[in-house]
């Protein structure tokens, strides 16, 4: 899962204000109700003790963020009167939230944007083809590309002493404008980590065009049969969903009781820096807490521990709040699992880097 957006939070400390709002704009009057919305926020983050100057900035934030059409919600965080971070969500936040406290409250937006995978996806004919990358920030990039060739772009009905050369003329054509959208769609593909690369277009150019890719990207070529528009953007998200859930099953699968378990075990490898990847359960019940310090890796259930790291004036936050910052901060994945998927304590498991060595 991308979560590196999120590092700029952490280079703050805390304590910080975080508000999940329904931003909807499907009734006539979404924009007072929104004003609502963000005013009761600001109301019940001062109650909790946000300072005016930060409720503020981030009710102002909320207000001002560009608006869409359609169901949508907003998730924003502010600290020391400013607003960091403001995201659009998908769809409504399944309860509004307004948090204060000494971590950004970061897991329900991290639920809703789900496994961002970078991809690229053309739509192909024989004389070029259109490009569109989009990274994991969900930048998009999209150009235009027009083969060299442009003679002859058909090949001529049967008959004729001529025929054959310009049948093969043809599929030269095509062949060489197809590699002109290769090359493209390879460089787009490095730019953005390409994990999928969905093709569409003119069946005949299709195949020309995955022949001309490196092998590397060619592994990753989805073939679609979708034409321009909605079709091609279903075809395009069942091609991410796909490729989000083979990732999330593969950390799984990697997962077998072996490495750490367990909320206590994962706190441990987290503090020791051994985690490549965490396996989490997102569980907007939990009532799990840990104490943290200004550092990602000061993180205990014993505030004493944080006494002895040096940390004069240890903080409770939400377990997952202290493990992202931990994952986040130390360039480990995370992967958002299923309750049965990872049935240790607190829902949490991690598959570590290296194991701890032990001498005696």
């Amino acid at each position: 899962m991308h979560v590196a957006f999120l590092r700029p939070l952490y280079e703050r400390s805390g304590p910080w204000a975080s508000v999940y709002l329904d931003a909807s704009r499907n009734t006539e009057n979404a924009a007072g109700a929104l004003e609502l919305r963000s005013r009761a926020a600001r109301t019940a983050l001062e109650a909790a003790g946000c300072d005016a100057a930060t409720a503020g900035a981030l009710e102002r934030a909320l207000l001002g963020h560009p608006v869409q059409g359609g169901p949508y919600g907003l998730a924003g965080f502010a600290n020391g009167g400013e607003a960091l971070l403001v995201r659009d969500l998908p769809a409504p936040p399944r309860r509004e939230i307004a948090a204060f406290g000494p971590l950004p409250h970061v897991m329900p937006l991290l639920a809703q944007l789900g496994e961002s995978i970078p991809y690229v996806r053309v739509m192909v004919d024989r004389t070029g083809g259109r490009v569109e990358a989009v990274d994991a920030d969900r930048l998009v990039r999209s150009e235009a590309v027009e083969g060299h060739e442009v003679f002859p772009l058909h090949r001529t009905k049967p008959g004729g002493w001529a025929q054959p050369r310009y049948q093969r003329a043809a599929k030269v054509t095509w062949q060489r404008n197809a590699g002109d959208v290769a090359a493209a769609v390879a460089e787009a593909a490095r730019a953005c980590g390409a994990e999928v690369v969905v093709v569409a277009g003119d069946p005949q150019a299709r195949p020309l065009l995955v022949a001309q890719l490196p092998e590397h990207w060619q592994e990753r070529v989805v073939q679609t049969d979708a034409g321009a528009g909605t079709t091609f953007d279903d075809a395009t998200v069942r091609a991410i969903a796909a490729r989000a859930a083979a990732n999330a099953q593969a950390a799984v699968d990697r997962y077998r009781g072996s490495d750490a378990g367990g909320l206590p075990a994962v706190v441990r490898a987290l503090q020791r820096g051994q985690v490549g990847t965490v396996l989490l359960v997102d569980d907007p019940s939990s009532t799990a807490r840990l104490w943290v310090g200004p550092e990602p890796a000061q993180l205990s259930f014993d505030p004493a521990q944080l006494h002895a790291m040096g940390v004069a004036d240890p903080q409770r936050a939400r377990a997952d709040a202290a493990l992202v910052r931990a994952v986040v901060c130390s360039d480990a994945d995370l992967v958002l699992a299923a309750p049965d998927e990872v049935r240790a304590e607190g829902g949490v498991a991690a598959l570590l880097r290296y194991s701890a060595v032990t001498t005696g």
